[in-house]
């Protein structure tokens, strides 16, 4: 029996996604704890002191923030994935609203690595995607830094080879 008609890709043709990896979710989930625990214990000294005690309870709302952020920043985690094609990256992410983003290999100018001072102290850089046109311009956020590295050396690679005949 056969699988297709003939005229299409074969099945190993398939895109091999990749996610992002657990150290991009605990960083953000960190730095959510940190910052809306500072609000909260700002709005509770503040309200506390100045309205009084019972004002203090509005301090709840940002520990509710953060609670409901924790979980929208692991469904977000989760949505961001990538694969490597035989002529384009393709990066699929979103949960309300699926974004996927397909960069053809010959249009790339640009790809370069950034790792700022928390990443780093996560062991995480991120890879951006320059193109000629900016609609397509991309990121893959929160990458391993090898992986990182290794994905930018792919794609300037394949970009090369597949611009040299334009």
């Amino acid at each position: 029996m056969e699988t297709g008609s003939g005229e299409g890709c074969p099945a190993a043709a398939e895109p091999v996604w990749r996610g992002l990896p657990p150290g991009l979710l605990r960083m953000r989930r960190l730095l959510l704890v940190v910052w809306l625990g500072v609000v909260a214990l700002a709005v509770g000294l503040l309200l506390g002191l100045l309205a009084g005690p019972g004002w203090a309870a509005f301090a709840l709302l940002p520990l509710a923030a953060t609670a409901w952020g924790w979980v929208l920043l692991g469904r977000n985690w989760r949505s961001w994935r990538y694969a490597e094609r035989a002529d384009d990256l393709l990066i699929s992410r979103g949960v309300l609203w699926r974004e996927e983003t397909v960069v053809p290999y010959g249009r790339m100018q640009l790809v370069e690595v950034t790792s700022g001072p928390v990443e780093r102290y996560f062991g995480l850089a991120s890879v951006q995607l320059h193109t000629a046109a900016a609609a397509t311009d991309a990121a893959i956020p929160g990458l391993e830094p090898a992986e990182a590295e290794r994905l930018r050396d792919r794609l300037t690679e394949l970009g090369e080879a597949r611009s040299a005949g334009l």
